[in-house]
């Protein structure tokens, strides 16, 4: 894969380990941090090789604290939705990757950190993590998906509270309305998202994906259109090879060898 500036990644046995790496202004999103995220989510969505992928951010301090707001405070109305859109594409991208994402949530997740943990699959917290959407402080709104995604994670009542007065939650609070899925010791933040990675990893990698595909579909439409489209889904684990493996490794009561194929 291409050398980033703004990013590191590795892939560790299957899993994708991508870390945001601007921690002298608290991994801030720029412009430039965002075309490399949307490089490096391309390359992965074609690299049969990753399974599953993790995200964090470089330093003890935080996630992403947010966009670059040095970089947003000069812009135009026209500049401003077209950034807004832009980070917008990256994360819908990032939500409808193939492999599952897990946010390795090291800091401060604020703003644009916020709408990036909320694009990933699964939300793994450390105990020092601080979750908010900040923008109304500063004179905006959310523009990269927060005003969308926190109510269907949380409740639309619950996201306005946090929407509307700007403030910050810990860890145990996130975690309390829904927002995260587990809280851990910050030294024990990447085993934990390693451990589940490497779990999600053993399964098989196709019906993974058609899990991933049928939740994020499903969701936004009605229950009858949803489960009908679980019933395409699920026959269509049938035409692979690793259903034929698993149910009959299931049968024959050994160890089930998945290939993805």
């Amino acid at each position: 894969m291409s050398e980033y500036s703004n990013l590191l990644f590795a892939n560790e046995n299957g899993i994708g380990l991508i870390t945001i790496n601007r921690p002298k202004v608290l991994n801030a999103l720029n412009s430039d941090t965002l075309r490399e995220l949307d490089s490096l989510i391309d390359a992965i969505a074609a690299d049969g090789e990753v399974k599953v992928v993790i995200i964090t951010g470089s330093g003890e301090k935080a996630f992403v604290a947010g966009a670059d707001i040095a970089a947003m405070q000069p812009y135009a109305p026209l500049e401003g939705r077209s950034f807004a859109k832009y980070g917008q594409a990256v994360f819908n991208k990032l939500e409808n990757l193939p492999q599952p994402v897990i946010a390795a949530v090291n800091g401060f997740a604020l703003g644009g950190g916020c709408e990036l943990v909320m694009a990933c699959d699964i939300r793994i917290a450390a105990e020092n993590a601080k979750f908010g959407q900040p923008e109304v402080s500063l004179g905006i709104t959310p523009g990269f998906g927060g005003t969308q995604r926190l109510p269907r994670l949380i409740g639309k009542g619950r996201a306005k509270e946090l929407l509307f007065t700007g403030d910050t939650i810990d860890a145990n609070e996130a975690y309390r309305l829904g927002l995260v899925n587990r809280v851990v010791p910050r030294e024990e933040l990447m085993d934990a998202a390693k451990a589940m990675a490497e779990k999600i990893a053993s399964r098989a990698p196709r019906a993974v994906e058609l899990c991933k595909v049928a939740v994020n579909e499903g969701l936004d439409t009605d229950i009858e259109s949803a489960v009908a489209y679980e019933a395409e889904v699920f026959g269509l684990c049938f035409a692979t090879n690793d259903q034929k493996e698993g149910m009959t490794a299931f049968i024959e009561k050994r160890k089930v060898g998945f290939t993805g194929k």
